[in-house]
This record gives structure tokens, C-alpha cells and sequence, in this order.
């Protein structure tokens, strides 16, 4: 799976770009191949210096379909809607992504724990 993460900075004029957010959103969804996306805003920096206030991502199966994303007129033109309303203080970035559920991790660890000294990778 693979994921667009457009990483949204501090924003001059953060009323413009919330009452604007919702118009890239309506664009960004209509682009094939989304799978999911998730928003999340930035409460608080724990340690290092950052000035991102918002993450956003959008998901697909493969790079190939998120490429294929955002080289569609929905992809292009939520592209410019975005450009537009951050003032270019954003930034974009691919990545693959994997998972996995706590219950599973446990599970495996403990499988692991339990195998003969022998057997334990």
C-alpha cells in the first residue's frame, strides 16, 4: 500500500485556508484509486522543531495507482486547489506503507518466546 502525506505548515491566513480546506478535500476524494485518507492535526510538537500544523494522507494500493492519482484531472486540479490555499507551505510526499494490528504483534512475540532456544529466529 502506498501513501500521498502532504504535510500542511503554519498558515498566514489559517481562516482562508480552513474555510478553503473542504473545496481541496472535495476534489482530492473524487480521485480513482483512494482507497482511504486520514486527517490529523497537530496539537502539539513534543520534541523537535517542526512548523507542520496538519498532516493529511491519502491511500492507495500501489505507487502506481497513487501516481496514477495524481496525474488525474481530479489529482491535478485538488493539486492546484491545495498550491492555492496553503501559499506553497506544504509538503508532499510518498511513501510505502505497512501496518500491523498490537494483537498480532503480541502474538508473534509470544510465538516467538515460547519456540525451543534452537528454533527462535
Amino acid at each position: 500500500m502506498y501513501k500521498l502525506i502532504i504535510l500542511v505548515q503554519a498558515q498566514e491566513n489559517s481562516a482562508r485556508f480552513n474555510r478553503r480546506w473542504p473545496e481541496f478535500l472535495a476534489k482530492a476524494e473524487l480521485m480513482p484509486g483512494l482507497i482511504r485518507e486520514v486527517t490529523s492535526r497537530v496539537d502539539r510538537v513534543l520534541y523537535g522543531e517542526t512548523a507542520v500544523e496538519m498532516v493529511h494522507e491519502l491511500y492507495f494500493d500501489s505507487l502506481n495507482a497513487a501516481a496514477s492519482a495524481m496525474g488525474s484531472a481530479e489529482g491535478e486540479l485538488a493539486g492546484q486547489i491545495l498550491q492555492d490555499i496553503t501559499g506553497g507551505r506544504v509538503s508532499l510526499l510518498l511513501a510505502d506503507h505497512s501496518q500491523d494490528e498490537l494483537s498480532n504483534i503480541r502474538r508473534h512475540k509470544q510465538q516467538k518466546d515460547e519456540a525451543p532456544p534452537g528454533d527462535r529466529a
